[in-house]
């Protein structure tokens, strides 16, 4: 049983446990203890955002690895994204990424990659936690010559700028389009600015000044109304906002309306089956995803699988059926022919492909997808019985989907990190989805609180 990893690595509030420097630590070791290959210790990059406590992390979990042989690579403030490419690219055993994404300063997380860059699944985190516990191991260190040793990787920015912009077609030009770019004083600071630069673009660039307390503080991918007001100032073709660690991303039109990770998906899937090019004709996204998006991708010929909610489920089912697009309505896209996980530029580059090649603006290519009304409550929960062995709430959910029809649905979970219970509802009728809410929310009130 895993108390450490959550759906996303360990997060927390940093210096409160489990966010510690001793748990860190620990974690530098296990992963020394149980990526080492033989007698060979591995090779371990270590990514950043620029929040003021990832130098604690970073160092914290260098030293736990150092201490059991095994050989760091510490890259400065990168995006997830990038931490997972160079963890290929260096031929490292594994990769960690110091970041708490879109939370504020205060609180951290770890995110840890394999060799093959894809995070790691849920049994080898439960692995590495028992290590994390088994003091005995961790004691065996070795001295002398066998300490390992830090190396700090100065060229990681450029080598992850040329390997982004490589996913974009050599024959296409970003010359003459103005771009909004909103890196949320995070991960991407450097390196979004030159992506876009590079391949030719007018930039205006937000959030490009972290100071350590101010990453997602009213700018990225959670306030898109920032920058859906500097692209109609100035008059720009695009606005993109990323959030603090560069893996998830909203974009916003030249009109100032804001697209999520549900429309983005959409119009690069409808985009992708015209040319042939969408693995089965299938999108891989989540729960929470909207039916219009389900309604839009059936239209072009394609269809939509769902699973639970975390980009990491995604991907597995991406994996696992072969599919190359896939992501969640928040702006984590993964484009699996490009990279092993969700990343923000990439995924940005890919609809200004659709765009330069259709010759549309994203208002026009946006526009298709009818989006259903959709509402969420959380109730607290003194308990998690199984939804299944609480009559009230099987029958209240049964009685809600009756009602919905085909034309609805409803999504009834327990948070994984919470004592909560979320309720969703979707409808063609805004008044249906409150009504059935409300039904809902009386009958895990009555059951649960």
């Amino acid at each position: 049983m895993r108390e450490l990893f959550e759906t996303d690595g360990i997060r927390g509030r940093a210096n409160v446990h489990p966010m510690s420097l001793e748990v860190a630590m620990k974690l530098g070791q296990a992963l020394a203890i149980y990526f080492a290959e033989g007698d060979i210790p591995p090779r371990i990059v270590i990514g950043k955002d620029p929040r003021r406590s990832s130098y604690i992390f970073e160092f914290a979990v260098a030293a736990g690895a150092c201490a059991m042989g095994a050989s760091t690579f510490q890259l400065g403030p990168l995006p997830t994204p990038a931490t997972a490419f160079l963890t290929v690219s260096m031929r490292a055993q594994v990769g960690v990424m110091i970041s708490a994404s879109h939370n504020p300063y205060s609180d951290n997380g770890i995110k840890i990659f394999g060799g093959d860059g894809y995070k790691l699944p849920d049994r080898v985190e439960e692995e590495i936690e028992l290590l994390m516990k088994d003091e005995e191991r961790l004691a065996q260190r070795p001295t002398g010559s066998r300490i390992g040793r830090a190396y700090r990787i100065e060229d990681a920015a450029g080598r992850y700028i040329a390997f982004a912009k490589d996913t974009f077609p050599a024959n296409l030009t970003l010359r003459g389009l103005k771009i909004v770019l909103d890196c949320a004083n995070g991960a991407a600071y450097r390196v979004g600015p030159a992506v876009f630069e590079e391949l030719g673009a007018t930039v205006v660039e937000l959030g490009v000044f972290p100071d350590g307390t101010n990453i997602n503080r009213r700018v990225g991918a959670l306030h898109p109304n920032g920058v859906a007001r500097i692209v109609k100032r100035e008059k720009a073709h695009l606005g993109i906002a990323l959030d603090g660690d560069a893996d998830r991303v909203i974009l916003v039109d030249e009109h100032g309306v804001v697209a999520d990770g549900d429309a983005i998906m959409a119009l690069v899937a409808k985009d992708m089956i015209s040319k042939g090019e969408l693995n089965n004709n299938t999108l891989v996204s989540t729960i929470m995803s909207n039916m219009g998006l389900e309604k839009e991708l059936a239209k072009a010929g394609g269809r939509l699988l769902r699973t639970q909610v975390g980009d990491r489920y995604v991907l597995e089912a991406m994996q696992k059926g072969g599919y190359n697009l896939g992501g969640e309505q928040s702006g984590h896209l993964i484009f699996s022919d490009h990279t092993t996980t969700g990343d923000g530029l990439i995924a940005a580059l890919q609809v200004l492909r659709c765009m330069l090649t259709t010759g549309e603006p994203l208002s026009v290519l946006a526009a298709g997808m009818e989006r259903y009304p959709q509402a969420a409550r959380k109730v607290l929960v003194t308990r998690k019985t199984p939804l299944e062995q609480v009559p009230a709430m099987t029958a209240a959910i049964a009685a809600a989907d009756a009602r919905l029809g085909d034309d609805g649905r409803t999504v009834v979970r327990y948070s994984g990190t919470e004592m909560v219970l979320r309720l969703m509802v979707e409808a063609r009728e805004e008044s249906l989805v409150e009504e059935v809410l409300d039904e809902l929310e009386a009958a895990a009130v009555a059951s649960l609180a």
